[in-house]
């Protein structure tokens, strides 16, 4: 049975849910190590949330195909960015329905396109950011399910991070937000979600940071000579620990490509079920086409097997 997946603006009941589920696979060990992914020092134990910072930060640092000049890697400035994440977003909510011994919880999308439109002070002021929700912004956040206070172990803390020279290593320290202050004043519009859904091819050549289409204005490239768009707008406004590769150490990660996975599905109700590039495209697409293997745990899933997913979730409203 599909779950659906609902506004945490606006569904106490289940952003309450997703707080205490993240907070779940944050204190349950993985069964791994630090060492088991080449980190230095001593061997210190894998959370099952942490594992996916790792996969997300890894996947950023594979090129796909290998030594590509537009930078297009295995999740990100291509084709695969919409599919990869749908992915990535199906297997924590799976995560979170068994730690939290329910089938039918989805997970929550936050709709910043809402909070957008309002003034930049009271976007600052949503809803999302109150105590018993994401809890707001500080370094470290202190307020919230996922505050860090220094004597309580329990408490929400970041534990991977990349060095200066894009290593990864183990930290212990609190969660990190910087509202508003690393390039850009205000999150996306209702009008710039809108702008993106009247687009019709998904994606063009190059297939890059530079292409035409919906899936670059969705991933935030294109839109604005000067200024990031769209899902990265919201990436860079939250700030802290939202703006490395490492990014999904902030649960709003999820409640961001929740969002953009909605917008997509809005976006294949209007236009179908399309993916581009095709297997028809040359081998220095390899990773981006319609059948080649997604960068995931198992490697099996395709962007074709994901463009259909009524059978395992729905949103409760589309923009």
């Amino acid at each position: 049975m599909a779950v659906t997946r609902r506004n945490i603006l606006s569904n106490a009941a289940v952003r309450d849910q997703f707080t205490k589920g993240a907070n779940l696979l944050k204190q349950e060990s993985s069964g791994r190590t630090t060492s088991d992914f080449g980190m230095m020092g001593t061997a210190v134990d894998v959370s099952t949330y942490d594992l996916f910072v790792i996969w997300h930060y890894q996947t950023m640092m594979t090129l796909t195909p290998p030594g590509n000049s537009s930078g297009r890697n295995a999740a990100h400035r291509g084709s695969i960015f919409l599919p990869w994440h749908r992915v990535m977003l199906m297997l924590f909510e799976s995560n979170l329905q068994r730690v939290l011994n329910d089938a039918t919880f989805g997970l929550p999308y936050w709709d910043w396109a809402t909070d957008g439109d309002k003034t930049p002070a009271r976007q600052k002021q949503s809803k999302v950011w109150a105590t018993e929700c994401m809890g707001g912004s500080g370094t470290p956040v202190t307020k919230g399910p996922f505050r860090f206070k220094a004597s309580d172990p329990a408490s929400f803390r970041v534990r991977i991070e990349a060095d200066a020279f894009g290593q990864l290593r183990s930290v212990n320290r609190g969660l990190e937000r910087a509202f508003g202050v690393s390039g850009v004043n205000t999150l996306p519009t209702s009008d710039h979600v809108s702008e993106a859904l009247a687009l019709a091819p998904y994606d063009e050549e190059q297939w890059d940071a530079s292409s035409d289409g919906f899936r670059n204005r969705a991933e935030g490239w294109s839109g604005s000579q000067s200024e990031p768009w769209m899902h990265n707008r919201v990436h860079v406004w939250v700030g802290g620990d939202m703006l490395p590769g490492t990014s999904p150490n902030d649960p709003v990660f999820f409640l961001n490509h929740c969002n953009i996975d909605r917008i997509w599905e809005s976006w294949m109700t209007n236009n179908g079920r399309i993916y581009r590039p095709t297997m028809t495209a040359p081998a220095d697409l390899l990773g981006q086409r319609i059948d080649d293997p997604i960068s995931s745990p198992d490697s099996t899933t395709t962007p074709r097997a994901v463009l259909d997913v009524s059978s395992v979730y729905a949103y409760d409203e589309l923009p």
